[in-house]
């Protein structure tokens, strides 16, 4: 039985996953199109972050351009955000009211996102 929800959906789910740290588990199961999403419980929040890409050296305002435009049109959870130079997909869900439906929805949403706007993003590195 897993000590927390995050656990048991991920059980449920049947997702290959690692714990990596206390209430910290690293998602990645390309069998079912999650590579590299981490997600952490820092309650009252469950933080979903991915690393998508480094910012590229040239053309960055029309790569900032592009992600603000994906973030509007392209998203149906969480949005792309920088850390450093680094661009991340983030989303959070309030652990009290989660459920398994809307955690999946957070996955397959970066799942989708990650998959279609990588190569577009990709376009724009020197």
């Amino acid at each position: 039985m897993a000590n927390n929800k995050i656990e048991q959906y991920l059980i449920d789910f049947k997702f290959d996953y690692e714990e990596i740290g206390e209430n910290m588990w690293l998602l990645d199961d390309s069998g079912q199109g999650f590579e590299g999403i981490a997600i952490m419980l820092n309650e009252p929040l469950v933080v979903f972050r991915s690393l998508v890409m480094d910012v590229p050296q040239e053309h960055k305002l029309e790569f900032f351009a592009k992600l603000l435009e994906l973030n509007v049109t392209g998203l149906l959870h969480g949005a792309y955000g920088l850390e450093e130079d680094r661009v991340v997909l983030i989303d959070t869900l309030e652990y009290a009211t989660m459920d398994a439906n809307e955690f999946r929805a957070t996955l397959d949403s970066f799942s989708l996102a990650l998959t279609q706007h990588y190569p577009i993003l990709s376009q724009y590195r020197s």
